[in-house]
């Protein structure tokens, strides 16, 4: 595929200095070193982005055709920006919080074409910061710990994940104060997650959610050595898969998530082992050396479901969907209940059919809109933590606890 930005003889380095698109999209195949600069620059320079995408065995055309879209899609952002319309912190009204790359700029152009049409009649001053969920949630901690009440902060948070919203320390601390309220409106959620085996409403009527963030398997077939393709989170645990899987540690949200489920349900002894399954020699400057040996190499890499229609048809690399459920990161929407009338409409939207064919259709983020198609078998299933799991531990403090256990198993890597 022939571009304007790019060639795939470029090195790693070269692409990524021009363009902090490719950082994302190189880490969710696997080469999560590239999200360090010391070892981009280590690496990234000897390594082309035709041979970074023949060791994962990724569509190269695929690839690049994401990797153009999230380049204009920056180009967009500079020339004028999406995420914020740059009003003051004493807006009447104030939204925060980041949204999933893949979408992030429809999504983005869609509440700003609804702001247009709708924003006038509402007579209220309206900041919004909703960047890629690539930046993190640095920026939202800190103010959040800055506050000392819930008035001072905003009055509807969108973001994936579970340590922003449950961390005891951060919006967790005003779930006891009653200070959020779930206002969509929505008598069930899809029938994905609302069924005899998963149910994602909170009881409690404080959170709300979108959609989710599910985490599958993809398997590389010239690699298994015999091994049966891993079709469970069980399998992965699984001594043959000891130091053989690649995970999405970058992506915070998404693999915090897992860590949660793989202790809610393996308990500690699971961690451990999820960290022993984490493929330790990684660093793609040793992947290309013609001395490598077969079992460097991943057999599974764990990634979001968006990220496998990067793979082509016919080759080695299978996605799949694991048998006991793909792990989810939920993207909550969070509203304070003090300003429901003034907010109802903006959770309209943003809880809307619109909004969830964005986020399924386009990004293969399912959505919890019972009017939304996800165009998922419904033979597959999803693996939630569930709320009363949620309500009888403090998430922060577990995230860390499972984080260090995972590091140490792991051989020291840092979480």
């Amino acid at each position: 595929m022939e571009n304007m930005y790019f060639d795939l003889n470029d090195t790693l380095l070269e692409i990524t200095n021009k363009h902090t698109e490719a950082i994302d999209l190189l880490s969710s195949i696997g080469f999560e070193n590239i999200r360090d600069e010391k070892q981009r620059k280590a690496f990234g320079g000897s390594v082309t982005l035709e041979t970074a995408l023949r060791i994962k065995k990724i569509n190269e055309n695929t690839f690049a055709k994401q990797l153009v879209e999230a380049i204009e899609n920056g180009i967009g952002e500079s020339d004028g920006g999406l995420e914020s319309n740059g009003v003051l912190e004493d807006a009447d009204l104030r939204i925060e919080g980041v949204l999933p790359c893949p979408v992030r700029v429809p999504l983005m152009e869609a509440f700003q074409g609804w702001m247009n049409k709708n924003g006038e009649s509402m007579k209220k001053t309206v900041a919004y910061d909703l960047k890629a969920a690539s930046m993190g949630v640095d920026w939202l901690k800190r103010s959040i710990e800055s506050a000392d009440s819930s008035d001072v902060l905003a009055d509807i948070f969108i973001s994936a994940g579970f340590d922003l919203f449950f961390d005891k320390e951060l919006i967790g601390k005003y779930k006891s104060e009653n200070a959020f309220e779930d206002i969509t409106g929505f008598e069930h959620y899809n029938k994905d997650f609302e069924n005899e085996y998963i149910d994602l409403r909170d009881p409690d009527k404080h959170y709300s959610m979108i959609g989710v963030v599910p985490a599958v398997f993809l398997v590389n077939t010239e690699e298994l050595g015999g091994r049966e393709i891993p079709t469970s989170w069980q399998d992965i645990l699984s001594d043959e898969f000891e130091n053989k899987v690649s995970l999405p540690i970058g992506d915070f949200d998404l693999f915090n998530a897992i860590l949660l489920n793989i202790n809610a349900r393996y308990g500690e002894t699971g961690v451990e082992k999820l960290g022993r399954s984490l493929l330790k020699s990684m660093h793609p400057s040793e992947m290309v050396k013609s001395h490598i040996r077969k079992a460097e190499k991943p057999i599974v890499t764990i990634m979001p479901y968006f990220f496998t229609k990067m793979t082509g048809n016919g080759g080695p690399m299978k996605a799949v969907w694991p048998s006991d459920g793909a792990i989810i990161s939920p993207i909550f929407l969070l509203s304070k209940k003090s300003k429901e009338h003034d907010l109802k409409p903006f959770v309209d939207f943003f809880a809307s059919k619109e909004v969830g064919e964005i986020l399924s259709h386009n990004g293969r983020f399912p959505s919890v809109n019972p009017d939304v198609d996800n165009m998922i078998d419904s033979r597959h299933k999803y693996m939630w933590l569930g709320w009363d799991y949620i309500n009888k531990n403090d998430i922060g403090r577990l995230i860390e606890k499972c984080g260090k256990l995972f590091g140490e198993a792991a051989g020291g890597v840092e979480i």
